[in-house]
């Protein structure tokens, strides 16, 4: 009886030191995958996103606003319309393709994309003569063979 007493008592304290290893490399891939968030989310790239997605929704409520405010009513005014928006085709009893609508959606994005672009490419441009400002100047062909010269008068 007392074997099997300290057996069991063996195989308990076994499982007890398997059961603390697991937990303890349960922490350690757990501390690891948070300090690899950490990093990740305290990099600049991703504040540098985090603040064009803020910058990015509110000049999407400004286009928003000019569109709805004042282009669609110039456009509303030319086409002899009072509201673009209520624009629609009925296909069948209740049931309508609301054509205004997807326009006034599609003038947004065009705007959207032209600011975007128009952002993207001087950021670029920018970049592109920071690079070219960074970059050594090369030397002419004719500093290249005075190189040379000098180099086999030295000889």
């Amino acid at each position: 009886m007392e074997e099997k007493r300290k057996q069991h008592v063996e195989r308990m304290n076994e499982k007890r030191v398997i059961t603390r290893q697991r937990v303890k490399r349960i922490k350690e891939k757990k501390k690891k995958f948070f300090g690899e968030f950490k990093e990740f989310a305290l990099r600049g790239n991703v504040v540098d996103m985090a603040f064009g997605v803020v910058i990015g929704v509110a000049f999407t409520a400004i286009t928003n606003s000019l569109v709805a405010d004042i282009i669609m009513p110039i456009i509303s005014l030319l086409t002899g319309s009072f509201d673009f928006s209520s624009w629609a085709i009925q296909i069948s009893e209740g049931v309508y393709i609301t054509y205004g609508t997807f326009i006034k959606t599609v003038i947004n994005f065009v705007i959207i994309a032209f600011a975007l672009f128009v952002v993207i490419r001087l950021v670029n441009k920018m970049r592109y003569e920071k690079k070219k400002e960074e970059m050594p100047k090369k030397p002419t062909e004719v500093e290249i063979l005075t190189e040379i010269r000098d180099l086999l008068k030295e000889k």
